[in-house]
């Protein structure tokens, strides 16, 4: 099992769900089998955050978002503040995630005003990091990592983080690296969290599964899993929920 907290199984709905869909899920959603080892969250979009909150709530699930601004409120349209996460019930919001950084064009400056406006919410981040294919062909995926990471300089190392590792070039493509790969990335990542200041728990994202999630869980280093596609249906979510709960009991 993790030497770290418990595991953590999120899942990122991303753009994905309305709330006739959002409530079939939950009905069918299974029950955690160890919720002593296991903890489960979710980050549906901002439209299903207050609906949702007191059902996932009674089931024990954890609320999360998928991004946040760093003013707590204002002109700024379009935009969701650190308060109205946590008045929705939001215990997580995910940041950094790739999607944000190449397609929206967000920089370390920004995710890390973005983390400052979390942790002084009361929020955990999840921070997201990861490298593309060509950097891990290249041999630069610890600098990529190690580059991302920088982000944390200078924080607090008491407040609650959580970070994800999810190689950019396994996201959505039913690709995942090796065993191997993982295990030493995972290492990697823990190690220069150390040397910042505090090591966190690593989840590992990526085309997770219900026939992977066992495997890749039982690595070391891997303190769980931020669980994209897989997510959307409540049969393949709550099987690996039972890896992981599996995996702890190992």
């Amino acid at each position: 099992m993790s030497t770290h907290q418990r595991y953590l199984i999120a899942g990122n709905w991303k753009m994905n769900g309305v709330l006739s869909e959002a409530r079939e899920f939950i009905r069918a959603l299974a029950e955690n089998p160890a919720p002593e080892h296991v903890e489960v969250a979710l980050m549906p979009p901002f439209t299903l955050l207050h609906p949702l909150a007191d059902k996932l709530s009674t089931r024990g699930v954890r609320l999360g978002a998928q991004n946040v601004y760093y003013e707590p409120k204002g002109a700024f349209t379009g935009s969701i503040s650190p308060l109205m996460l946590r008045d929705a019930g939001c215990r997580y919001v995910i940041l950094g995630h790739s999607e944000r950084r190449d397609i929206m064009g967000e920089k370390n400056d920004t995710i890390r005003h973005k983390l400052d406006a979390a942790w002084n919410s009361g929020l955990e981040p999840i921070l997201c990091i990861g490298e593309h294919l060509d950097d891990r062909k290249s041999g630069n995926t610890n600098a990529v990592l190690t580059e991302q990471l920088s982000v944390l300089e200078g924080s607090d190392a008491e407040k609650m983080l959580t970070i994800a590792y999810e190689p950019v070039w396994a996201i959505g493509t039913g690709v995942t690296p090796t065993t191997d790969e993982v295990r030493d990335t995972h290492t990697f990542i823990h190690q220069k969290l150390t040397d910042i200041g505090k090591d966190h728990r690593v989840l590992y994202g990526g085309s997770v599964n219900a026939a992977n999630a066992a495997e890749l869980l039982g690595l070391p280093g891997v303190d769980g899993a931020l669980v994209g596609g897989a997510s959307l249906q409540a049969e393949s979510f709550s099987q690996i929920i039972q890896a992981a709960a599996s995996c702890a009991n190992n």
